[in-house]
């Protein structure tokens, strides 16, 4: 008698294939959302750029004297960022400088509010930034949106 050989899967192969497709989607989805606002929470970082350049301008053309006197809408450093005066990015809410601390918070939608706090410290006739590590203040490092800088 003649034996036909086999074609094709059976239903159990199927099923176990598409079992482990359905794991490895259960824990990539949330990876992957996690690292797109990483991603735009780096926008936000960004943006306090546009306050740190301004004030160590002030600090070393010696119009700053100390960090108290590095807020925004003085000394070169532009208004605050927020709401009625958008001037950065989607993901950027607000970002403000008040005695040499920058305050930057993200949209609520695309990166939850997140918070970025960086300090100045007047060092040599310059400015060294250092984060506030501060989880309760900067709430990006308990996100996972931002890590302490080095």
């Amino acid at each position: 008698m003649y034996k036909q050989a086999q074609k094709g899967f059976t239903l159990i192969e199927l099923m176990i294939v598409i079992a482990i497709i359905g794991i490895l989607a259960a824990v990539a989805v949330p990876q992957y959302q996690s690292y797109t606002k990483r991603a735009k929470f780096s926008e936000v970082v960004l943006a306090t750029t546009e306050f740190k350049t301004p004030a160590e301008i002030a600090v070393q053309t010696g119009a700053a004297a100390t960090v108290d006197d590095l807020d925004s809408g003085t000394l070169g450093i532009p208004p605050a960022v927020n709401a009625s005066n958008p001037a950065v990015g989607q993901h950027v809410a607000s970002v403000n400088m008040t005695d040499g601390v920058i305050t930057a918070t993200g949209n609520a939608t695309t990166v939850d509010g997140a918070i970025y706090i960086i300090n100045a410290t007047l060092t040599n006739g310059g400015i060294k930034w250092a984060m506030d590590l501060d989880q309760t203040k900067s709430t990006c490092l308990a996100a996972g949106y931002c890590s302490p800088q080095k």
